[in-house]
């Protein structure tokens, strides 16, 4: 059965030439609100690993039981993201949204004075749930409180430009606090930023669900979230341990078995969790896929990047720090220029050029060698190929959020922060194993590269073939017609 991607015949107004909307003093309190929430949340994804040996030897941590460190945040802040992002619009995005700001800080304190590493890993999943309640909400109050157009485009750039920025900023931080101060101030920093934020947000943001109160669809919850639980988990342990142990093939069996059910639940529900008519929108499923492709990749390159820079051209930490923050400060420009992008060029065309922007960089990597030139190669190919990532994170996430309802928009940034968090989760484990697992580093690391750019590229076709622009506007915004069999 063949797809119908013929494009609507229903002409969308014709934009004039996009300038930076003006946002007022309220508007900028708000997006400084819920950016600030985000931000934090990208700072604790990255802001640890470089504290994680000393955190160890003063926890009395073994250097096998340290990925719990990770994967005790990464379990449920992408295994509760559906769930949470669903509760918010039944019962309230500021609620859950405020209810997650306040665990997130409290379990900020807690893992900043843990006493042994039960504690400490207490906090840490405790900031995962946190996290998850977070991103989904903030990101449906943003999307509702500013509607299609230059206002939320503008938005997303800043809430994207900030994601991206976090993660970088997190590396930096992290080996700069560790020195000076210790690993605990890692965790006190992000404390910080909630003490910062809670006070804020009750009297900004403005309340915001779904006007009907339908049941929460409770098998569909227990499936997607424990298949979500496994997969994450089998993945963040072979990224580490390799596929052959028991259990991560045991947890990927179980986690695919799950969302298998997970899918026959929804297609049965009455009030399903996850809307499989929504899954079916050209908008919702190239999207998703094009920002699935571009955050697993980049976290790859990133990945095999501190290993070459560390044990080939053997800088140090704060050296290879400072190669990425080069790349932050250039995902900071790119952030401030992607809404204009978008509105003269629409997101679909946005996405599509990214997406092959970030794999055309991703191959002129594979000049790098041992010499000096190879850290001017590293730091303008990954900073520029982060432009186009960010880009990508931009446009996709108003792609699959364009034309959504308001009583939807929860599902449908649960689903833009879910392939966000999967996508983060599963490059490093299948494509960053090969550097790691390879007799001779550099061989495995140009390996990467190369799969790594052919898997961008090639996602950069299927998305353009699969999301075509409504020709007849220019406004930046895509259809939401669902995808039709024949």
């Amino acid at each position: 059965m063949a797809i119908d991607t013929t494009p609507t015949t229903t002409p969308a107004p014709v934009a004039a030439e996009p300038s930076a909307p003006r946002l007022s003093a309220r508007d900028r309190l708000v997006l400084f609100v819920l950016c600030a929430a985000q931000f934090m949340v990208a700072l604790d994804f990255s802001v640890l690993n470089v504290a994680l040996p000393v955190l160890g030897a003063d926890l009395g941590m073994s250097t096998s039981a340290l990925q719990w460190a990770v994967t005790a945040f990464a379990l449920p802040s992408g295994g509760f993201l559906l769930l949470f992002g669903r509760m918010g619009d039944l019962y309230g995005r500021r609620r859950l949204f405020l209810a997650g700001l306040a665990l997130f800080g409290a379990a900020s304190l807690l893992a900043t004075l843990a006493w042994d590493p039960a504690s400490f890993l207490a906090g840490r999943a405790l900031q995962g749930l946190g996290a998850a309640a977070i991103v989904p909400t903030g990101m449906s109050l943003l999307t509702t409180t500013f509607p299609e157009g230059p206002a939320r485009d503008r938005a997303l750039g800043i809430s994207g430009t900030l994601l991206s920025l976090g993660f970088t900023v997190g590396m930096v931080a992290g080996g700069v606090l560790t020195d000076l101060l210790s690993w605990r101030s890692t965790m006190g920093l992000l404390a910080l930023f909630a003490l910062v934020v809670l006070p804020l947000a009750p009297r900004l943001l403005p309340e915001s669900r779904t006007p009907e109160r339908p049941r929460l669809d409770v098998p569909g919850a227990v499936t997607v979230t424990g298949g979500l639980l496994s997969l994450i988990y089998a993945l963040t342990t072979a990224a580490e341990h390799g596929f052959g142990r028991t259990d991560v093939l045991v947890a990927l069996g179980a986690g695919l078995l799950l969302l298998a059910a997970f899918v026959a639940v929804e297609s049965r529900s009455a009030a399903p969790l996850v809307s499989l008519p929504m899954l079916r929108r050209r908008t919702v499923a190239w999207g998703n896929l094009g920002g699935l492709v571009t955050f697993s990749m980049m976290s790859t390159v990133v990945f095999v990047l501190t290993l070459y820079l560390q044990e080939i051209l053997h800088l140090s930490a704060f050296e290879t720090g400072l190669v990425f923050g080069v790349q932050g400060v250039l995902s900071v420009v790119a952030g401030s220029y992607a809404p204009r992008v978008i509105g003269r060029f629409g997101a679909r065309r946005t996405l599509v050029g990214s997406l092959a922007g970030q794999g055309a960089l991703g191959l002129s990597l594979l000049a790098l060698g041992e010499g000096g030139w190879s850290v001017v190669l590293a730091t303008a190919a990954v900073s520029l190929a982060s432009m186009c990532h960010l880009g990508a994170i931009i446009s996709y996430g108003l792609t699959v959020t364009s034309g959504v309802p308001d009583e939807e928009q929860g599902l449908a940034t649960g689903l833009v922060t879910s392939t966000q968090q999967v996508g983060i989760t599963v490059g490093i484990p299948l494509l960053g194993v090969l550097a790691t697992t390879a007799t001779d580093l550099g061989s495995g690391v140009h390996t990467v590269l190369v799969l790594d750019a052919v898997i961008v590229l090639a996602a950069a076709v299927l998305v353009a073939v699969g999301l075509r622009a409504n020709r007849a506007g220019g406004s930046g915004a895509v259809e939401a017609e669902p995808l039709r069999a024949r």
